[in-house]
């Protein structure tokens, strides 16, 4: 179910560009154009279940504020967006808790709109551990983040705040005070980049004390950033969403490093790097497994007869039919037009079953290629439960793979 964003503004030309902005971001849309509308929405039936407003610092009834105390009386988070530049507009507006204001000075102003309302849907992904010993200091900052929809936990000292962070694994930043007792910032610091690195968890530490070297200690023991007490609301909430935004810009880069652009599988890096480890566990803990090369047969006739974009066609076609028939298992594309699988978790005819399954599947499909309906098969070699290196092991499937092919193709054969 789409949430709902209430957009509180006077201009139809601004209201249409805020509705269409949230509209593309999957929100339910409702106008207001004065105070008195903004009221009979409310006051009616669900008039409080909105997830977020937008709400214009002046409209023709309300001049000076009136409609943002009534919208977030209702306890709906509220942007601000005004044409008021001076001071005294901006500190009246900061003093209410609001989730952010924006000047309309020019279309950047739309652009940070848009990005403020996808961090309200996206927020709840992102948990942030605030770390003080002093309860007005938690209670502060972790008001501030729940106004952006944060997911919020706090700790008191340094050693409770590792206990949270190995207990819940959507913490993406932490943000410490620098002198606690048990264990201060720095070392926390210091001791959480033992155990996550900067593309997991983004630390900011934060200290009343006036000297500059406690910033430079920060950041040298692995600390990404760094705020003086008392800070900004509006500079927090940058450096906290610069934050997020990094890790999420990293997250991204990695996912295209080990991503077949095609056909979205994880690609050979990704698959070596994970199976080595997965195998190494399923001996240590005995569990059955298999590794599998899967490759279309006579593929190289389908790119000659009826052209790439068909042989891509056919690439899509085959990682379709192995995520709906080996789901949980590790797929990949290996290059070209192999693939492979790292299966486990069950018995060894149970995984020859599956492997079959997506073989036969695959060769009553049929894809339409210039007017005529296509078939392709493909030849799968396995090895199960392989006390050998994944090199060495695939290997061996290679080997089987080539038997397949040898024997005719559209077949499993399994390794020496």
């Amino acid at each position: 179910m789409a949430e709902r964003l209430l957009v509180v503004e006077d201009s139809r030309a601004m209201a249409k560009v805020i509705g269409q902005l949230g509209k593309s971001l999957g929100y339910e849309v409702t106008i207001a154009a004065s105070l008195a509308e903004v009221e009979a929405i409310l006051q009616g039936e669900g008039g409080s279940d909105f997830f977020v407003a937008t709400v214009d610092y002046s409209l023709p009834d309300a001049h000076d504020g009136e409609a943002i105390k009534c919208v977030l009386s209702h306890g709906i988070p509220s942007i601000v967006l005004t044409g008021h530049m001076d001071d005294v507009t901006r500190q009246k507006i900061l003093a209410q808790p609001v989730v952010d204001y924006i000047p309309k000075e020019n279309s950047q102003a739309f652009l940070y709109l848009k990005r403020v309302l996808h961090w309200q849907l996206t927020n709840k992904n992102n948990g942030i551990l605030v770390v003080d010993d002093s309860l007005a200091t938690r209670n502060h900052i972790a008001e501030l983040l729940k106004r952006r929809n944060f997911s919020v936990y706090v700790a008191n000292d340094g050693e409770k705040a590792l206990e949270v962070l190995a207990e819940r694994n959507n913490i993406k930043v932490v943000i410490t005070d620098l002198e606690m007792p048990v264990i201060d910032g720095i070392e926390l610091t210091n001791e959480i980049r033992k155990r996550y690195s900067r593309d997991k968890v983004s630390v900011i530490g934060i200290s009343g004390a006036t000297s500059g070297i406690h910033s430079a200690r920060f950041i040298k023991n692995g600390a990404d950033d760094f705020l003086r007490k008392p800070f900004c609301p509006e500079e927090f909430y940058c450096r906290v969403t610069q934050s997020i935004e990094n890790l999420a810009n990293i997250a991204q880069i990695q996912r295209a490093a080990n991503t077949d652009y095609l056909t979205e599988l994880p690609n050979r890096r990704a698959f070596i790097q994970f199976s080595e480890k997965k195998i190494a566990s399923n001996i240590d803990d005995q569990v059955q497994y298999c590794l599998a090369m899967v490759d279309i047969d006579y593929f190289k006739q389908v790119n000659d007869n009826y052209g790439h974009e068909a042989g891509d066609n056919f690439l899509k076609l085959v990682a379709l039919y192995m995520r709906k028939h080996l789901g949980g298992a590790m797929l990949a594309r290996l290059g070209g037009e192999e693939f492979a699988v790292l299966m486990s978790g069950v018995d060894e005819d149970q995984l020859y079953s599956r492997l079959d399954d997506l073989r036969r599947e695959i060769s009553i499909a049929k894809m339409p290629c210039e007017g005529q309906q296509v078939a392709t098969t493909v030849s799968i070699g396995v090895v199960f439960n392989g006390e050998k290196s994944l090199a060495a092991q695939m290997n061996q499937a290679d080997q089987a793979l080539y038997n397949a092919k040898e024997n005719g193709r559209n077949q499993i054969a399994i390794a020496e």
